[in-house]
């Protein structure tokens, strides 16, 4: 196995003219309390400025419209965009725009339809209009989808949609839906689900709110960022709005989510940056009881601790792009599993870290540190709990095992085959010993 560390230097120029231009252009955008239409506003010419460097929608190929990035440069520059909330969505890679503009790539390349492009990709890449992901329902595990109760039937020329969804990310201010439903109960769940675009203007998608929680727990409707409550009540779309061939649902959910995972690993990696940049100058800082809070153990130890757990979180990452680069997303299931829960850990750690040593001034809103600590909690959730990561882990490190009824490190059982083994040379040692 090959490894190599180093980034080519036309793109760590690259990486280089990001860190400043988020520090410099994108963070000043976080102070100010903006609509979605005046975020939108604002950083216009900040996405053109993107678009002039070659960097706009990076995640997809070329000839899709993108720029062909791989995950392992993608994920670098995630790290960076990761750090503010608006990165993303200046670089025309944000969720859920990006995970669904590759989703339906997958689409194009299943099918051959390049209508698709045309109709939905290229607006999304353009940034004229906005998506959201509706596959999470109110009343199953989200981590199960083959308890999808929402349906499709087909009538004539058409799909007939009914169920409820929620957590349908940016559902509130977007233009279309890509919508998961059962499409055939009688066969395996897993052959039984597909995908289709519905745009929020058809008849019977009632967008019923915008679900308050812990990082917006007094939320208001049509924000960016909200996660809206939607129930789709005979919603009838015609039968080309369907993504991909009938029963791929559960093909296209991979295909979105295991580089989804990747990128928001990195994010998180940016994220935990941040905090500790914050963290570190705090105790450079902060003088109380006879010292520097950077002299005491205690936080010498935090800083050590979050140092060495994000460094970690980095190589395990990055490494799961190298192998998703070289043999795809399946083959790096285990490694894509690994990060989900590892860095969502990593994440509240720092973060937690940096608001004991700011003390009340980061438990207020006078720093970011309590915003992002919200929104820290929900990584351990979205794109399947860690407990199901840990599950996948376990399973495939687990194959690499039989049962053994006695222990095949037992020291008697293999003191007595060590003996056979070596009989010969135990009998000249100890003839020579007489």
């Amino acid at each position: 196995m090959a490894w190599d560390f180093e980034t080519e230097p036309e793109f760590e120029e690259q990486l280089a003219w990001m860190r400043e231009f988020v520090r410099d252009e994108i963070f000043p955008i976080e102070t100010l309390r903006l609509s979605y239409d005046g975020v939108l506003e604002v950083i216009k010419p900040l996405q053109e400025e993107v678009r002039r460097r070659g960097l706009w929608a990076a995640h997809l190929p070329a000839e899709m419209g993108g720029m062909g990035f791989g995950q392992v440069r993608l994920g670098l520059m995630h790290e960076i965009l990761g750090q503010s909330p608006y990165g993303p969505l200046v670089f025309g890679n944000n969720a859920p725009d990006s995970g669904n503009a590759e989703l339906l790539a997958v689409g194009m390349e299943m099918t051959g339809r390049h209508d698709i492009k045309e109709r939905w990709m290229q607006p999304l890449l353009d940034g004229t209009i906005r998506s959201g992901f509706s596959m999470t329902e109110p009343h199953t595990a989200g981590s199960d989808p083959r308890l999808l109760q929402t349906t499709a039937v087909r009538d004539g020329d058409e799909w007939v949609i009914n169920g409820r969804k929620w957590y349908t990310t940016n559902g509130s201010v977007a233009d279309i839906l890509v919508v998961m439903a059962v499409t055939n109960p009688d066969v395996h769940p897993y052959q039984g689900s597909s995908m289709f675009v519905v745009p929020v203007t058809t008849p019977g998608v009632k967008i019923l709110r915008d679900v308050g929680a812990m990082d917006d727990p007094q939320v208001v409707y049509g924000r960016f960022g909200n996660h809206a409550e939607i129930l789709y009540e005979d919603v009838r779309i015609p039968a080309d709005h369907l993504i991909g061939p009938e029963g791929s649902g559960f093909l296209l959910a991979q295909a979105r989510l295991g580089p989804g995972r990747i990128h928001h690993c990195m994010r998180w990696l940016g994220q935990s940056q941040r905090a500790f940049d914050m963290m570190c100058e705090r105790a450079l800082s902060r003088y109380t009881h006879g010292s520097l809070l950077s002299e005491k153990q205690t936080i010498q130890n935090w800083i050590a601790d979050s140092k060495a757990e994000m460094h970690a979180a980095r190589l395990m990452t990055l490494h799961a792009a190298w192998k998703m680069d070289k043999v795809g997303a399946s083959a790096a299931r285990v490694e894509i599993a690994m990060i989900k829960y590892y860095g969502a850990t990593v994440l509240h750690n720092v973060i937690d870290r940096a608001i004991q040593t700011y003390g009340s001034l980061g438990y207020s809103a006078d720093m970011p540190l309590e915003a992002m600590y919200r929104a820290a909690r929900a990584a351990r959730i979205y794109d399947g709990p860690d407990e199901v990561h840990r599950q996948t882990v376990a399973r495939h490190a687990l194959k690499e095992y039989a049962p053994s009824e006695v222990p095949t490190q037992h020291i008697p059982t293999r003191r007595e085959s060590a003996l056979e083994k070596f009989a010969g040379i135990l009998e000249f040692l100890e003839a020579e010993e007489v």
